[in-house]
């Protein structure tokens, strides 16, 4: 297994992680993606172990905490060789304090998260979406604090725009507060918006990519044919509703033109040097421009997943 540094931070993570997403099994969304039990969950994570990955990842909103709770038990008597990555801030019930990046919210969400885990850190904690309502500053004075205390070891953020993450960074640098240094983000070859903003963005602010759905929600599995329905009973056919929009879907009519369009756009990823835990590949620069970066005391992007 290849090991890549966490955007600027010295952390190493592997070149492939493990969502836990199919852990636990409830709920319309997450029920429809598997209800794996702790039992299997435990031959997974060894399964991983074995191909030296390391870096499992989870949420407080997938099957509502018990894909958190499976995780911790598959994890037993393994911690201090794996890495735990979980997000939270989307909402966990139907209370005016459910949800969002407040202080009271993450203070007990992470207190929660840690007890579903069984364990006393989270490694890489990440907030599930921007929250703005609550000033950032209280998001990251909060999120220090629980850094300083050792709940948690790095932080980052999952969908965020280019514009809320840079806000958060200037006011992070402000402060001295922990930087992002992850963003878990959507990217797939036929979901390439990741490519125009933020990826220039983690490239040049460090912010590494955790990528997921990188097979376009199911759509680069070669399950789909044209002119045929979704396949009965898969994931896609029963959460397609759940999922991001797809460029250029209507490619999928004809696999003719797909195949074409697909060697078009698979052409870049070649050229492209890879930095991370999925299939995040920042644009290669050339040694001159690698050297002045270097020289100039910056650190950049080195890692993605998920």
């Amino acid at each position: 297994m290849e090991y890549r540094r966490l955007g600027a931070s010295g952390l190493k993570v592997p070149a492939l992680s493990f969502g836990a997403g199919t852990f636990g099994g409830a709920g319309p969304l997450f029920g429809a993606w598997g209800n794996t039990d702790a039992t299997e969950a435990r031959r997974l994570v060894e399964i991983c172990l074995e191909a030296g990955v390391n870096l499992f990842d989870t949420a407080d909103v997938y099957s509502n905490g018990a894909s958190e709770e499976v995780l911790g038990t598959a994890l037993k008597g393994l911690r201090d060789g794996v890495l735990i990555s979980t997000k939270m801030s989307l909402p966990m019930g139907d209370g005016p304090n459910d949800g969002g990046s407040s202080r009271s919210k993450l203070i007990k969400g992470v207190e929660d998260a840690l007890r579903r885990l069984g364990t006393d850190r989270i490694d890489i904690f990440q907030l599930h979406a921007f929250d703005a309502g609550t000033p950032v500053e209280e998001v990251l004075s909060t999120l220090d604090t629980l850094v300083r205390t050792g709940k948690l070891r790095y932080v980052g953020v999952s969908n965020f725009s280019g514009w809320q993450i840079m806000k958060a960074l200037a006011a992070a640098d402000r402060h001295g507060w922990p930087r992002y240094v992850a963003h878990q983000v959507y990217y797939s070859l036929v979901g390439r918006d990741y490519e125009w903003d933020l990826m220039p963005l983690g490239r040049d602010e460090g912010v590494g990519a955790l990528v997921w759905s990188p097979l376009g929600w199911g759509r680069l599995t070669g399950k789909i044919r044209r002119g045929q329905p979704l396949p009965e009973g898969s994931r896609l056919h029963d959460t397609a509703s759940f999922g991001p929009p797809v460029e250029d879907e209507h490619l999928f009519r004809s696999s003719t033109r797909w195949k074409r369009w697909l060697a078009r756009r698979a052409r870049p990823f070649r050229r492209w040097r890879s930095t991370g835990c999925c299939n995040a590949r920042p644009f290669r620069r050339s040694s001159s421009a690698r050297a002045t970066r270097s020289s100039s005391g910056r650190t950049s992007a080195r890692s993605a997943g998920r």
